[in-house]
């Protein structure tokens, strides 16, 4: 061997050397996050009960206002379900043609109105997408004129960085009586590069503070979305359920104080392609969540019993999800309802399913909302059919001519081909006010906001014999 080859090999044992003292090292810091994850899970305190069996504590009543003017409107006509099963009264809540709209949320203010947030814009995830609220007079049930709560350049402004896109508005009351709002937003790349930003209100929504993030983890803190409902805890902390969707998707719940910060973090073990938890508060330890099927399948469910320190292993329920989101209350009664698309495929058949005596989802029959004449052959409705049949309903409640027309294409443009459409109901949303009555919020064709109202406790009627009921798949 050749005196020359004696550095070349002194430089490769050097090279060996440091990638040893690099390995050691990354192993070394491994070890040391493992320690102090397992250390925080090890020296997490108890947590405190659930303040109450429903989603967040309704709000003691204030006296509403005197009107300067008798409100003239008639509250909305009863109707009766596509089932013919059951009484509710419905009307649109967004107004603004032409838009896209989704993923609406509500929540009861002191004086017995009710305030709406969803998202819209030209088109999901465009740049024009603003978060809008409206409120509904408690008075005459009717909902008054949308506005602008946030867009982009306002998230910009208080986050101090880009602000791609924004989305899922989710806004609840927290136990000290103030208003949170959470919504998903976007700097970089699609939905699975989200975090959430958060606001707070302490004047009923009117105004609210600058947008801030929600830290949820020390690295990146990205792909962390927010759907569902929270629930309140005794100590004054709120329980939030939200999801996680780059590389692996998988539910969890945040446990995040009146401060508006994360303190703790809990996955839900085999939630691997679940989405979009929805929490129910059953006493107060014990809650489940209900979860999206992230491609498709079964309704996906957990439970817990620490008030959410720990959760079982998700199952597979007996109803069909056909990759579409859920919503969830708990009645004053202490009975669950679901709302959520009951078919394997598609979402053009939105229904709310109310728990037994038991307390068991599984088996229970659903009261349609909504529902095609194909929704249970999966055909898609011919272009001419489709529009005709928007256009029927938007007129019956009240939209123009150039209304109709703007609303229609909107619904077009999402959910048409070249020669047919589906048609869709979905991202439900659900809410028990004070005086008893559920109210369910829904994207209607994309194109509107629905509200739908009814008693939770009326007797289910004798249902119509040419409508098709949607039972769970076994």
């Amino acid at each position: 061997m050749s005196t020359s080859a004696r550095p070349s090999m002194r430089g490769g044992r050097l090279s060996l050397g440091l990638r040893s003292l690099t390995d050691i090292l990354a192993a070394i810091l491994l070890l040391l996050a493992f320690a102090v994850a397992g250390w925080k899970v090890w020296s997490r305190s108890p947590a405190a009960p659930f303040a109450s069996g429903m989603q967040v504590l309704v709000p003691p009543r204030m006296a509403p206002a005197v009107p300067s003017v008798i409100p003239l409107a008639m509250p909305p006509a009863k109707e009766r379900s596509p089932d013919g099963r059951f009484l509710f009264d419905a009307q649109f809540v967004s107004a603004m043609p032409g838009q896209a709209v989704h993923a609406a949320s509500m929540v009861e203010l002191r004086d017995g109105r009710l305030r709406a947030v969803w998202f819209s814009g030209s088109r999901e995830g465009a740049g024009d997408v603003t978060i809008q609220t409206a409120l509904m007079d408690a008075a005459n049930q009717h909902w008054e004129p949308e506005r602008t709560l946030f867009n982009r350049q306002q998230l910009e402004r208080g986050l101090w960085r880009y602000v791609k896109k924004l989305g899922n508005p989710v806004i609840a009351r927290a136990p000290d009586g103030s208003l949170f709002l959470w919504m998903v937003n976007v700097s970089l790349g699609g939905w699975a590069g989200s975090a959430i930003t958060w606001s707070r209100s302490v004047d009923e929504g009117v105004s609210w503070s600058l947008p801030r993030r929600l830290v949820t983890s020390p690295f990146l803190n990205i792909s962390t979305l927010v759907k569902g409902a929270p629930a309140a805890l005794a100590d004054g902390q709120l329980v939030l359920p939200v999801y996680h969707e780059f590389v692996t998707k998988f539910g969890e719940v945040l446990r995040i104080n009146p401060q508006g910060q994360v303190v703790d973090k809990i996955r839900i073990p085999g939630s691997q392609t679940s989405l979009q938890p929805v929490m129910l508060v059953a006493g107060p330890e014990r809650a489940q969540v209900y979860m999206r099927a992230g491609q498709g399948g079964k309704l996906m469910a957990a439970g817990t019993d620490d008030a959410g320190l720990s959760w079982s292993r998700a199952r597979a329920t007996a109803w069909p999800n056909p990759d579409s989101a859920l919503a969830g209350v708990v009645s004053h009664t202490g009975r669950q309802w679901l709302a959520l698309n009951p078919t394997s495929a598609g979402r053009e058949t939105l229904a709310v399913l109310r728990a037994n005596v038991a307390g068991s989802l599984d088996g229970v029959s659903p009261w349609i909302v909504e529902g095609s004449g194909t929704a249970q052959t999966g055909l898609p409705l011919p272009v001419s059919d489709y529009e005709r049949l928007l256009g029927k309903e938007l007129k019956a409640r009240g939209a123009s001519e150039a209304q109709t027309q703007a609303y229609v294409a909107s619904a077009r443009r999402q959910l048409c081909g070249a020669q047919t459409c589906s048609q869709e109901f979905s991202y439900p949303y659900l809410l028990q006010t004070s005086d008893g009555y559920i109210h369910l919020l829904y994207t209607w064709h994309r194109t509107r906001i629905k509200h739908v109202r009814f008693d939770p406790l009326q007797a289910a009627l004798t249902a119509s014999p040419a409508v098709n009921h949607v039972s769970p798949a076994n």
